[in-house]
């Protein structure tokens, strides 16, 4: 039994049937009388047109779901409507009438995209029979077509999400080490703490042994020329071991402070003010990027500063000659973020985990507790301090203070 339509949902979600659109193109009349009463009577919706541009004109502004297309016309024949349609129009099928039954015409036609084809005169039956199974073709065909597309969608979701999903992970795994390096910063700054107060102590007593001899010495020596620059030589030695003290104390634990409310923006203004002279010998760019509307922060402004100066020192010390120093300032979701940037060598990936560690420097000259310093003061805070950018094209440290409302 010949189906003369395909099912779709109306607004209310009930199945109905839509008849299916078949427009007959021939210059022939009775050809199109004939055609479209047998059409017609399975119940069809029928279109006709005389050629081939007017059967054209009639495709661009319906949709059609099958042409029984003559193949001699004159003006624009059947084979060249027939590639216009393929081109323009795949979802239409073609079915072509010819008076010529030749073996070459046909697959002259298959090749062009015909569906199929039907000499005239044709049967009646016949013509019912071809056209019921082009529809079938048709429908299976688009179905399958709609699946593909289908799955050709759920797998660009499925692979989104894996996309999604391996981000989260890394992000995830990414917070977990940092969180697992502030732990062991935390425990070797505890670590370091006991030892570093019994040491400071213990040296301390022979250093101030050392420097009243050195005192005395020098009152001894003073008429010798060759000998009385040595005591002075001894105690500035002295002084500098105990200035290396105070900053392994100033590591160990936060001092006794008065806090007050600190602008962030103007310490960090000073400080660029100090490194200026130093800035402008090492032609480097300073770039800063504030928003406007940065909070004050409870803090000890002396300790804010060593902060900035200690990072902006290191930053200084790997752009010997030229680079840019970058400082952004801004405030999130109850957090305070600063980030300062240089574009020198960065850190390696070896050095990575041991840059916040007493006594750990990559310089010639230094006491390597500059970040110790600095973790101490931002932890004191309650605040984070990690590393962004670190190997081959400069070094970002992060900075984050909670925001407390006043």
């Amino acid at each position: 039994m010949l189906t003369a339509g395909f099912s779709i949902r109306s607004v209310d979600g009930s199945l109905s049937e839509a008849p299916e659109k078949i427009l007959v193109v021939d210059d022939e009349r009775v050809i199109l009388q004939l055609t479209s009463m047998i059409l017609r009577n399975r119940e069809f919706e029928v279109l006709t047109a005389e050629s081939g541009e007017e059967g054209l004109e009639l495709l661009a502004r319906e949709e059609i779901s099958l042409v029984l297309l003559d193949y001699m016309m004159p003006v624009m024949d059947g084979m060249t409507a027939l590639k216009q349609i393929r081109e323009q129009h795949p979802r239409t099928y073609v079915i072509m009438f010819t008076g010529k039954g030749s073996e070459e015409i046909a697959v002259e036609l298959m090749k062009a995209g015909a569906s199929d084809y039907i000499l005239k005169p044709f049967n009646n039956q016949d013509l019912l029979d071809r056209i019921e199974n082009v529809l079938r073709i048709r429908r299976i065909e688009l179905h399958n077509k709609e699946l593909r597309e289908e799955r050709e969608r759920l797998l660009r979701e499925i692979e989104e999400w894996n996309q999604e999903l391996e981000r989260r992970v890394a992000e995830k795994s990414a917070e977990l080490e940092k969180a697992q390096m502030e732990i062991i910063q935390a425990e070797k700054l505890a670590a370091f703490g006991h030892l570093s107060a019994g040491m400071a102590h213990e040296i301390r007593n022979p250093l101030n042994s050392i420097s009243l001899f050195a005192q005395i010495l020098k009152s001894s020596v003073s008429q010798c020329a060759d000998l009385k620059e040595y005591p002075d030589k001894i105690i500035r030695e002295v002084d500098r071991i105990d200035a290396i003290l105070v900053k392994l104390l100033d590591a160990r634990k936060k001092p006794h402070v008065t806090l007050q409310r600190v602008n962030l923006v103007r310490q960090i203004e000073n400080c660029l003010e100090i490194f200026e002279p130093q800035i402008k010998m090492q032609n480097i760019r300073v770039e800063t990027e504030i928003s406007p509307d940065i909070p004050e922060l409870d803090a000890d402004p002396h300790e804010i500063s060593q902060v900035f100066n200690n990072i902006i020192v290191n930053s200084l010390h790997e752009m010997p000659e030229r680079g840019t120093l970058r400082v952004a300032m801004y405030s999130a979701e109850d957090t305070l973020h600063i980030k300062i940037s240089d574009t020198g060598g960065g850190i390696p990936d070896e050095n990575l985990y041991c840059i916040f560690d007493p006594f750990f420097t990559t310089k010639e000259r230094g006491t390597g507790l500059g970040l110790s310093v600095v973790l101490r003061i931002v932890k004191g805070y309650g605040g984070r301090i990690n590393v962004e950018k670190h190997n081959g094209d400069g070094t970002t440290f992060h900075i984050q203070f909670p925001v407390i409302a006043s």
